[in-house]
């Protein structure tokens, strides 16, 4: 482990939380995002140190440490990888464009909305540096609240069934991840997420704290069948709560996976995964699926999240190089580009005042600059090459077909769902019979300001990945030598059998 000198990560947590105090103090609903967007420029300000991030270690770097609650063995415990560093970078991110995007779409409790994001933020970035179980664990719940405020209180017509559904789900899954956290710490003798990494635990704790993990993040992910939350939580929510939703919270779930289940229970997670894979491929065939009958645009980005994420929990359970390489690279990209996508729903939104395709066609005759980034970004969510998200399936299905022929077949199917349900969605949108388009302006240089980041990206890494292959490769290289030293498994020595259970090297799973 590598310690920093400044507490950067501490920064990073505390700092939106001091700003959403701060706000209480202020006057004027333009003085409020004035002041939340310096906040959140101030905090990229604050995550410059992290350019010091040693691209050669992957271990746990800017480390912090101090005794919490020494006679409950509790510390406040902090430290990041370079999976969790491209997080906290997304996260961070995200803040100002969230501001921006919102600055006319939210007209009312606007104080109140701003202190939300902040609040949001601290969570997020908590979440993604705590090396604590428990802390971990509060930053994990921590978060629940903003996002049910955000659906809540500045949703849509139907915000209060969609809110409840949101919470009570996570809640349930967060219920199951509490269990294998103590389970762990009885065993264990420690909160330490380090430490524990390092302890072999007994088949049978494996087996279910697996269970109750997996559950929690599945829900998170989502993972089909545990998704149907997240459509009306999309729809319903406003324009910030969507892009924090889709490029961040989804996360948290394939972060747990990556994190927790495969250096916690290794044996568990090779015993498990030709049903993690089967859950995967149904959830990027039937995300596909549905999203391909959608009318609602915002629904149809939000189940082709769904498919998106399938991809990334493919990637996980298939324990290759190039199968995580693929899946952490996902996690980004799925960011970045449904993030823009739900940021141009709502541009949309403030203009026809609708999400319905059909009221909404025809907008490449009126709106060009707008028609550039959707298109971009479609292009992007598609897969096209050239585009970050190419990057990060074509590692995925490289991985899948040398697990498995079969595995393998079964995804390509689900990359051409998203080129049909996206080149349809673009089609309408730019060449369709228009309608209202006429009346509506061009993006104006707000709206300019926030999408031009996220399109830079998008060609970024599509074009030049070895930057950011370069940051995960290093942790990604660690977290499969000690899966593999652990379950004496190699993804690539023989095919995945999704009928029968893995055996390692002649032994069962369960020995």
């Amino acid at each position: 482990m590598t310690a920093s000198s400044f507490p950067v990560l501490s920064a990073l947590i505390f700092f939106p939380l001091a700003a959403s105090l701060a706000l209480l103090a202020v006057k004027g609903e333009e003085a409020v995002r004035r002041l939340t967007l310096a906040a959140g420029l101030a905090e990229i300000t604050l995550a410059l140190p992290l350019a010091g991030f040693d691209l050669a270690s992957g271990g746990f770097q800017f480390v912090e440490k101090a005794s919490w609650v020494p006679q409950w063995g509790l510390t406040y415990h902090l430290g990041i990888d370079g999976i969790s560093l491209l997080m906290i970078l997304l996260t961070v991110a995200l803040l100002p464009l969230c501001v921006l995007c919102s600055w006319h779409y939210i007209s009312r409790r606007i104080k109140e909305f701003h202190i939300v994001l902040l609040l949001m933020t601290s969570a997020c970035v908590g979440v993604f540096a705590a090396l604590d179980f428990v802390l971990f664990y509060l930053f994990w719940e921590a978060m629940l609240v903003p996002m049910y405020l955000l659906i809540a209180v500045w949703g849509g017509p139907n915000k209060r069934y969609a809110s409840i559904k949101f919470f009570l789900y996570t809640l349930a899954g967060s219920t199951l991840l509490l269990v294998a956290i103590i389970a762990f710490y009885a065993a264990g003798g420690t909160f330490s997420i380090p430490e524990l990494m390092t302890k072999t635990f007994s088949p049978r704790l494996q087996f279910w704290a697996f269970l109750a993990m997996a559950l929690a993040f599945a829900i998170k992910c989502p993972m089909f069948p545990f998704h149907t939350w997240l459509p009306a939580a999309h729809v319903e929510a406003p324009t910030a709560g969507s892009v924090l939703l889709a490029s961040v919270l989804l996360k948290m779930g394939t972060y747990g996976f990556l994190r927790f289940c495969m250096p916690l229970t290794p044996d568990a997670c090779v015993t498990f995964a030709p049903l993690m894979i089967a859950l995967s491929l149904a959830s990027i065939l039937y995300g596909g699926v549905i999203a391909l009958g959608q009318k609602d645009m915002k629904k149809l980005i939000a189940y082709s999240s769904v498919g998106h994420m399938g991809f990334v929990t493919l990637g996980i359970f298939l324990f290759s190089q190039r199968g995580v390489e693929g899946a952490v690279m996902q996690m980004l990209n799925h960011g970045i580009t449904t993030g823009g996508l739900f940021m141009l729903v709502g541009a949309a939104y403030e203009r026809s005042h609708s999400r319905e395709i059909s009221e909404n066609m025809g907008l490449g005759k009126y709106l060009p600059a707008y028609m550039f980034f959707f298109g971009l970004f479609s292009l992007s969510s598609l897969g096209f090459p050239g585009t970050n998200s190419f990057v990060g399936e074509a590692l995925v299905l490289v991985g899948a077909f040398q697990e498995s022929l079969l595995v393998g077949g079964l995804a390509i199917p689900g990359a051409m769902l998203a080129a049909a349900y996206m080149l349809r969605l673009l089609q309408k949108l730019a060449w369709g019979e228009p309608g209202k388009g006429a009346t509506f302006t061009d993006l104006c240089p707000r709206e300019w300001i926030y999408l031009a980041p996220l399109a830079v990206f998008v060609l970024y890494i599509g074009l030049a990945p070895t930057m950011t292959l370069k940051v995960m490769d290093p942790s990604i290289d660690k977290l499969l030598k000690d899966f593999s030293a652990r379950t004496e498994y190699t993804a690539t020595a023989r095919p995945i059998n999704l009928a029968h259970t893995p055996v390692m090297n002649g032994k069962e799973a369960n020995q």
